[in-house]
């Protein structure tokens, strides 16, 4: 098998493992187990958490003292293992810790993945810039694949879902010892501080006002990012309850319904160099937030039926929403930080929204559900939707006016596709 091939099976996999459980665990927390939002939230909130501080370790682990494939593979032997034994848990305290235990694995083996690609891709004479892309693209399909899987096999409300990821993570873990050796390269300074080890000194960024803001949207925007990842199979699910609709495609297929999300994800990764060059990064940000809003709004009037129209819309908007302010909001933190300090600046980006603005997004949504949202008779998915797009909009406006940024098309990286 040659090495691009190989570089392709391990991102497959690498998402796949994930893809299985991230978008019905939710159905399974609220109709399998019946928890409250405040219990599902503190659950999903452990990818943020675990977010904060284990791919920067793991990162000086695989810098400086072991190699990045057997890193990787032991945490997903690891990760896996783990998961199998989550269908034996029933306390939803308990399934915290127990997940919480299962994203420390994984997260950091999100960076791991591509450094070990771009390591075997260089030592090897390839063009990272032309064949990475491919190979990563991969990555969404397996995750694309993973949610159908899920669905298919009538797992999305059932405790197969972990069986599903745990077989296939530990399938991973084994094939990572068999690639090419990425020993540690030493890149961090053996005078550096732990401060710079940890990137610590990248913070210094915040006495900056405009990056400031930034990083504080970045945050607010985070807190968007995975409310559909939570809820999106749990309300579609959740139609089931309404006989009208109890049989319709939408029910029975939710997951895969929810996957157009990703295969939109793809698509509108090919325009952003486009919407990059014609009217900035700001405006493309802006984009973004007012997507969320719309994102949010279709699914709060869609409905299997006559409003099937209005949930596939939300799936196809949610391209845009995602991609645009994740791939704008890197590009910002390349052109205007200093190459010093450009990897720790990103590592803090990536900390804002997959960190701290997950976590938060996760608690005070499930606490918001439970107090304003729940009733004997289940879910106000409608008034859930719309406080989300109302959330969204303000952070638009106030994005929209305080944040300052003038577009120059010079300034702008490449962008490859």
């Amino acid at each position: 098998m040659n090495l691009k091939l190989r570089l392709t099976a391990l991102s497959f996999l690498q998402f796949f493992v994930w893809g299985a459980w991230l978008i019905t665990i939710g159905t399974y927390c609220f109709n399998a187990k019946g928890w409250t939002g405040a219990e599902f939230g503190a659950i999903f909130s452990t990818m943020g958490l675990s977010s904060l501080f284990m791919p920067t370790l793991a990162g000086i682990l695989a810098d400086r003292w072991i190699n990045a494939e057997r890193l990787y593979g032991i945490l997903h032997v690891l990760y896996g293992l783990i998961l199998l034994y989550v269908p034996q848990v029933n306390d939803p305290n308990t399934l915290f810790y127990v997940i919480l235990a299962a994203m420390v694995c994984y997260m950091p083996t999100i960076a791991l993945s591509n450094s070990i690609a771009y390591n075997i891709l260089k030592r090897n004479g390839y063009d990272v810039v032309k064949v990475f892309p491919p190979i990563r693209v991969w990555g969404t399909v397996g995750f694309i694949i993973a949610m159908w899987t899920t669905n298919l096999s009538g797992s999305k409300a059932n405790a197969n879902q972990f069986y599903i990821a745990a077989i296939a993570a530990l399938l991973l873990g084994v094939y990572a010892f068999t690639l090419p050796k990425c020993p540690p390269q030493r890149s961090i300074s053996e005078k550096a501080s732990l401060s710079e080890q940890l990137g610590l000194h990248a913070f210094r960024l915040f006495t900056n006002y405009k990056m400031a803001l930034f990083f504080i949207f970045s945050m607010f925007l985070g807190a968007a990012l995975q409310l559909t990842n939570m809820y999106g199979d749990s309300f579609l699910d959740d139609f089931k309850n309404i006989p009208a609709y109890a049989d319709s495609f939408v029910v029975k297929y939710s997951t895969i319904i929810m996957s157009i999300s990703q295969i939109s994800e793809t698509l509108f990764i090919l325009t952003i160099p486009f919407f990059l060059k014609r009217f900035g990064i700001k405006k493309v940000m802006l984009f973004s937030m007012l997507a969320w809003v719309l994102r949010f709004g279709f699914f709060a009037y869609g409905n299997p039926e006559e409003g099937l129209w209005l949930i596939i819309l939300s799936c196809i908007v949610y391209g845009m929403a995602f991609d645009f302010f994740n791939i704008s909001g890197s590009l910002f933190v390349e052109t205007t930080t200093s190459a010093s300090i450009r990897s720790s600046a990103q590592g803090l980006f990536m900390m804002m929204t997959n960190g701290v603005g997950a976590f938060l997004g996760s608690m005070i949504s499930g606490y918001l559900i439970d107090t304003y949202f729940t009733s004997g008779e289940g879910k106000d998915w409608q008034g859930i939707w719309l406080t989300f797009a109302v959330y969204s909009l303000v952070v638009a406006v106030l994005f929209a006016v305080l944040f300052k940024h003038k577009h120059d098309p010079n300034a702008l990286p490449e962008v490859q596709h």
